[in-house]
């Protein structure tokens, strides 16, 4: 337990062996998924799906940290498992490279007991929302553009998104506004503290709520949904 030492004090050891029996879903492993994966490879959880059809490209070096010079045109799936085994070779992390869909959902996301969306389009949001409901599986939902960020838990017959975006076909505002590289790593690290209180089943999440971010004027606000 040396490697998990640091862990202790703000989680019990019972509750890390219980992150070492848990098994979690991050659908998307860019900008927030890459950090998720990493955080919850650090603190010990078991098993990590990792999905994403997508490969590094020139553009994903500012703010995506699973990506580098040399691994550019590579699949961010199996970088991702690549990258894990170097930091917890306890870990298993099972890369799925496709992308998300109406088809595949269900096959992918069961079995698991925290879903994390990490993707950047609002469509395959709703498709992987209404897919964790079915399962009855929690996910926890974030979203980075530029200086803002949101994050919110939805546990399955949550309206959750549906309260969050006016329909489903709108377009997201990091098309214009850009994705920095502090923002994805801070919106992450509060997906995943989300994530670990469900594992351990202790401390408040965002549950029918929503946090909104405003890293420019310093604005940090839970909305009720």
């Amino acid at each position: 337990m040396n490697r998990y030492s640091r862990n202790i004090g703000s989680i019990t050891i019972e509750e890390n062996k219980k992150l070492k029996e848990s098994r979690v879903c991050v659908v998307g492993c860019g900008g927030l998924g890459g950090y998720v994966i990493e955080m919850l490879a650090r603190m010990g959880v078991g098993e990590i799906t990792a999905v994403d059809n997508d490969v590094f490209e020139e553009s994903n070096l500012n703010r995506q940290i699973l990506s580098n010079e040399s691994n550019l045109a590579s699949k961010k799936a199996l970088v991702a498992k690549d990258h894990i085994e170097r930091i917890n070779s306890n870990v298993k992390v099972h890369p799925v490279v496709e992308y998300l869909n109406e088809v595949n959902a269900k096959s992918i996301l069961k079995d698991h007991h925290v879903i994390v969306d990490a993707l950047d389009n609002i469509p395959s949001r709703f498709i992987l929302q209404e897919a964790s409901s079915f399962l009855k599986i929690p996910m926890v939902h974030g979203a980075i553009g530029g200086f803002y960020g949101q994050v919110s838990t939805i546990y399955p017959m949550d309206k959750g998104l549906k309260k969050i975006y006016v329909n489903k076909d709108q377009i997201g505002i990091e098309r214009e506004l850009g994705n920095p590289s502090f923002t994805p790593g801070l919106i992450s690290s509060i997906q995943v503290s989300e994530v670990i209180k469900i594992l351990i089943g202790r401390g408040e999440v965002l549950r029918n709520k929503l946090l909104y971010i405003d890293l420019l004027n310093l604005d940090f606000e839970i909305l009720n949904l």
